[in-house]
């Protein structure tokens, strides 16, 4: 990979491996007991917290797909080996909750955090409401990274409205991972599109310039394989 200097094996949990690099394993997604009432999406990563998991074992990091990735990825692995690492949430400093979607885990080490969610999905999701809660609340010794590292496009990069439909959003030089929350995803704001499902009103805020930098990380990338 580009963005790393060492051997890194890359591993994708899906259930259609379509379309996929042949460079990439392919790996099942483990079952997870889903609540009978609608749940939010992230309920479903809590399947990489059962274990075994495949065969991976020691530090694992993490990554949604719709993210862009723009920087070194070993400093990762060399943040407090062993630990649980995460992103703190964006919109929630200093709560003490992480954002899920970066994040650096030992599977095994808390496998009881898919246990007790299997057993009682229906509770757990009427305690927290969202998975990145539960695991936090779970995890007692977690760790965010370093605030540069993980950049939000909605809550970091986005200039304040007005100046959005004047200044093009640009990651921070020292930031790794670009997580995309919700709308726009990576594409769509590549291209200045801000899809706002069926209320064109709210483009009034909901407003992007073309962000042709994703372009670039996405080129870069490929050269690189």
């Amino acid at each position: 990979m580009h963005y790393t200097s060492r051997p890194t094996r890359f591993v994708c949990f899906t259930d259609d491996p379509r379309g996929i690099d042949p460079a990439i394993a392919i790996m099942d997604i483990p079952e997870v007991n889903l609540p009978s009432i609608n749940h939010s999406p992230g309920w479903r990563k809590l399947a990489l917290w059962a274990y075994p998991l495949g065969d991976l074992e020691g530090d694992v990091l993490f990554l949604d797909l719709d993210v862009v990735i723009c920087g070194d990825l070993d400093r990762f692995f060399d943040f407090m080996p062993g630990e649980y690492c995460v992103i703190e949430n964006w919109p929630q400093k200093g709560e003490g909750i992480g954002n899920t979607t970066c994040f650096k885990f030992q599977p095994g080490k808390f496998k009881y955090i898919f246990d007790r969610y299997n057993a009682d999905p229906d509770g757990i999701n009427a305690i927290y409401g969202i998975e990145q809660k539960y695991i936090s609340a779970e995890i007692q010794a977690q760790y965010f990274w370093p605030e540069q590292w993980c950049e939000s496009f909605k809550h970091t990069i986005l200039p304040p409205w007005p100046l959005r439909f004047l200044k093009t959003p640009q990651p921070h030089p020292n930031t790794s991972v670009v997580a995309f929350t919700g709308k726009p995803d990576p594409d769509e704001a590549m291209v200045g599109k801000w899809p706002t499902e069926g209320e064109p009103w709210k483009k009034i805020y909901k407003y992007t310039r073309p962000c042709p930098w994703i372009a670039d990380y996405w080129n870069r990338a490929d050269r690189a394989e």
